[in-house]
């Protein structure tokens, strides 16, 4: 497991908050500086199946009619792999038209490039009242 210094830890939360910042300004010509070309994005749980490349992200978002207006990412947990990479947890609350509120958690594997931290996969869960853990 390598140690992430306080400046990699600070990117990647910046990286977490330009995600929500990008995506919500429909700055969508921006994904490459949030995401590795070949990134993977899980929305199974949400029915929208998975994605791979900035270019399928792009067209994913461009066509959606149902995508949240606002996300507010917080409580975001870092994790160092034994490959270089990090294990980001975070939640996400995501406002809908019409005001509608919903929660879900982001599963991020975020990478190293010559350009900063980028987020490599990301699966996003839905937070529903059937799926909370079990009190341990």
């Amino acid at each position: 497991m390598h140690t992430l210094t306080p400046v990699d830890r600070l990117e990647i939360h910046e990286l977490m908050a330009r995600y929500g910042n990008i995506i919500d300004e429909r700055e969508f010509s921006r994904a490459w500086e949030v995401f590795t070309p070949d990134a993977r994005y899980d929305l199974a749980d949400l029915g929208d199946g998975v994605v791979v490349g900035i270019d399928d992200i792009v067209a994913m978002w461009t066509a959606s009619t149902t995508h949240p207006l606002a996300h507010h990412v917080s409580n975001v947990e870092l994790t160092p792999n034994t490959d270089g990479t990090v294990s980001v947890y975070s939640k996400v609350v995501g406002v809908g038209y019409k005001g509608r509120v919903g929660s879900a958690t982001y599963r991020d594997v975020v990478r190293k490039t010559a350009d900063g931290w980028r987020i490599a996969e990301r699966i996003v869960v839905l937070r529903r009242p059937e799926s909370i853990p079990a009190i341990r």
